[in-house]
């Protein structure tokens, strides 16, 4: 069955339905589904191929499973949380992956 999916409070609907609710927070799912419009806002909704397809994770994570080096940032700076999330950002948008940063601070990102 075709769904139209008119806006991201209905995208996220869909997500609960499929039992995915919980794959991504609410504003990452808002920021996927803004992603999502604007590369192809033809999309035909698949909500389990896009939870294999796209993730939100913390810099730190991201940066974990991607063996993403922050040995350049000194660890005793104030701002060492923001230098690693800077470098990880730039690492996955250089990967054509970057969705977006929720305001927690959370990356959601095609897997690559």
């Amino acid at each position: 069955m075709y769904i139209t999916i008119d806006n991201a409070s209905q995208f996220r609907d869909e997500f609960n339905r499929a039992g995915r609710g919980d794959q991504f927070s609410y504003e990452g799912l808002g920021l996927l589904f803004d992603y999502l419009e604007e590369i192809d806002p033809q999309y035909d909704l698949d909500v389990v191929a896009l939870c294999c397809d796209y993730t939100e994770s913390t810099p730190a994570e991201i940066a974990r499973d991607y063996s993403i080096n922050l040995n350049d940032v000194d660890p005793e700076d104030d701002d060492y949380a923001e230098q690693c999330a800077a470098i990880v950002i730039e690492h996955v948008s250089e990967q054509g992956a970057l969705v977006g940063v929720t305001e927690a601070g959370a990356i959601v990102y095609a897997n690559y």
